[in-house]
């Protein structure tokens, strides 16, 4: 039955997509409105030619906003319901639901939060075209460090729940997660290329709404995924 969770995975990733998108053009996109014209007037002033747009706002406001999380939240729901399959019947119980959500929350912190908290999210204005090559690269290795962190701590954590019982194998994971990936924040290079007289409030705002975009998405593809496997049978199927 992996195919079959496949399927709903990428639906639920669909749906948990366009979610996000109508969060992020609600709560988001005045922020970015504003990076835009912080930006075009920085760039007046220093005397420089606008640059010409490849994709009007228009478009990447509506269409291409819409498509853009369709396909992510499909690619990320396939991927999800993958995991699934493989985690089902090893934590969070038989209860479809409940392990659902535990992978999304797991997913979010994982792949969202943590990446976050090292390298946050920069509003347009923000950022030399020469090093956005650079800070892609380390935020993708925040990314995966965190990942394997949080994979490897859920593999040690069912082994000392056999131990020491769940609540201390849980308390002990935690600790363990927090030290890799806060070593792995210490180690890797900070990047700071906010200009000083960047509005502080713009810059607080632009980055809780690009958080928030973020729990969406994992939020409703934890809880759709959830409501669309509601027989455990379909882990049980997978796995054997």
């Amino acid at each position: 039955m992996v195919g079959s969770l496949l399927l709903r995975g990428m639906l639920a990733g669909v749906l948990a997509g366009l979610l996000a998108v109508m969060f992020g053009a609600l709560i988001g996109e005045p922020s970015i409105e504003r990076a835009i014209a912080y930006e075009s007037a920085a760039a007046q002033a220093a005397g420089e030619p606008p640059e010409p747009a490849i994709v009007s706002r228009e478009v990447q406001r509506g269409a291409g906003l819409l498509t853009a999380g369709a396909v992510y939240g499909a690619a990320l729901g396939g991927v999800f319901g993958l995991a699934f399959a493989f985690a089902y019947g090893r934590i969070g119980g038989t209860d479809p639901r409940i392990v659902s959500a535990f992978l999304a929350g797991a997913g979010f912190v994982a792949i969202a939060l943590v990446p976050a908290l090292k390298y946050p999210a920069n509003p347009p204005a923000i950022g030399a075209a020469e090093t956005i090559g650079a800070r892609t690269a380390l935020y993708f290795i925040m990314a995966l460090g965190s990942l394997l962190a949080m994979i490897i701590v859920a593999m040690i954590g069912q082994w000392l729940a056999d131990r020491v019982g769940d609540w201390n194998a849980g308390f002990a994971c935690a600790a363990l997660f927090v030290a890799a990936v806060g070593a792995a924040a210490f180690l890797l290079p900070p990047v700071d290329e906010v200009p000083t007289e960047f509005p502080a409030d713009l810059l607080r705002r632009f980055r809780l709404a690009s958080l928030g975009v973020q729990a969406v998405l994992w939020a409703a593809l934890g809880l759709s995924f959830g409501a669309m496997t509601p027989s455990a049978h379909y882990g049980a199927a997978a796995r054997g």
